[in-house]
Protein backbone atom coordinates (compact mmCIF):
# COMPACT_ATOMS: atom_id res chain seq x y z
CA UNK A 1 0.00 0.00 0.00
CA UNK A 2 0.83 3.20 -0.67
CA UNK A 3 1.16 6.03 1.98
CA UNK A 4 1.61 9.65 2.57
CA UNK A 5 1.90 11.37 6.00
CA UNK A 6 2.23 15.11 5.67
CA UNK A 7 2.05 17.66 8.79
CA UNK A 8 1.13 21.38 8.37
CA UNK A 9 4.57 21.95 7.81
CA UNK A 10 6.13 19.28 5.74
CA UNK A 11 5.84 15.42 4.00
CA UNK A 12 6.59 13.07 6.80
CA UNK A 13 6.82 9.47 5.40
CA UNK A 14 6.08 8.87 1.74
CA UNK A 15 6.25 5.43 0.87
CA UNK A 16 5.51 1.42 0.77
CA UNK A 17 3.88 -0.19 3.59
CA UNK A 18 2.32 -3.29 5.18
CA UNK A 19 0.74 -2.35 7.58
CA UNK A 20 -0.70 0.85 9.72
CA UNK A 21 -1.66 0.90 12.93
CA UNK A 22 -3.52 4.58 14.06
CA UNK A 23 -4.68 6.20 17.08
CA UNK A 24 -8.74 6.93 16.40
CA UNK A 25 -10.26 8.80 18.86
CA UNK A 26 -12.84 5.92 20.00
CA UNK A 27 -9.62 3.53 20.22
CA UNK A 28 -7.12 1.99 17.67
CA UNK A 29 -7.85 0.36 14.79
CA UNK A 30 -5.30 -1.08 11.70
CA UNK A 31 -5.26 -0.69 7.73
CA UNK A 32 -4.56 -4.01 5.75
CA UNK A 33 -3.92 -4.26 2.31
CA UNK A 34 -7.31 -3.91 0.37
CA UNK A 35 -9.14 -2.39 3.08
CA UNK A 36 -12.64 -0.53 2.40
CA UNK A 37 -12.60 2.78 1.67
CA UNK A 38 -12.23 4.84 4.67
CA UNK A 39 -12.60 8.34 5.94
CA UNK A 40 -12.13 8.95 9.62
CA UNK A 41 -10.56 11.34 12.64
CA UNK A 42 -7.50 10.44 14.58
CA UNK A 43 -6.91 11.07 17.70
CA UNK A 44 -3.75 11.74 19.95
CA UNK A 45 -1.24 8.52 20.23
CA UNK A 46 1.01 6.47 18.37
CA UNK A 47 0.78 5.81 14.58
CA UNK A 48 3.00 2.40 13.39
CA UNK A 49 3.73 2.37 9.90
CA UNK A 50 5.13 -0.90 8.95
CA UNK A 51 7.20 -0.71 5.78
CA UNK A 52 8.13 -3.40 3.32
CA UNK A 53 12.36 -2.21 3.65
CA UNK A 54 12.85 -0.18 6.66
CA UNK A 55 11.01 -1.94 9.34
CA UNK A 56 8.45 -0.32 11.49
CA UNK A 57 8.10 3.92 11.51
CA UNK A 58 7.05 4.89 14.46
CA UNK A 59 5.74 8.63 15.74
CA UNK A 60 3.38 10.25 18.11
CA UNK A 61 0.60 12.60 16.62
CA UNK A 62 -1.25 15.16 18.70
CA UNK A 63 -4.51 13.65 16.24
CA UNK A 64 -5.97 14.07 12.67
CA UNK A 65 -7.49 12.62 9.61
CA UNK A 66 -6.96 9.52 7.47
CA UNK A 67 -8.68 8.85 3.94
CA UNK A 68 -7.84 5.29 2.64
CA UNK A 69 -8.93 4.64 -0.84
CA UNK A 70 -7.76 1.30 -3.27
CA UNK A 71 -4.59 0.68 -1.00
CA UNK A 72 -3.64 4.56 -1.00
CA UNK A 73 -3.51 6.17 2.50
CA UNK A 74 -3.08 9.74 3.23
CA UNK A 75 -2.78 11.02 6.84
CA UNK A 76 -2.88 14.46 7.48
CA UNK A 77 -1.58 15.02 11.24
CA UNK A 78 -1.93 18.37 13.50
CA UNK A 79 1.51 17.93 14.69
CA UNK A 80 4.40 15.05 15.04
CA UNK A 81 7.01 14.10 17.30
Amino acid sequence: MKVQVISPDRQVFNGEITQAVLPGVNGGFEILKDHAPLISILGKGTLTLNTTSEGAKIYEIDGGVIEVVKNEIRILVESIA
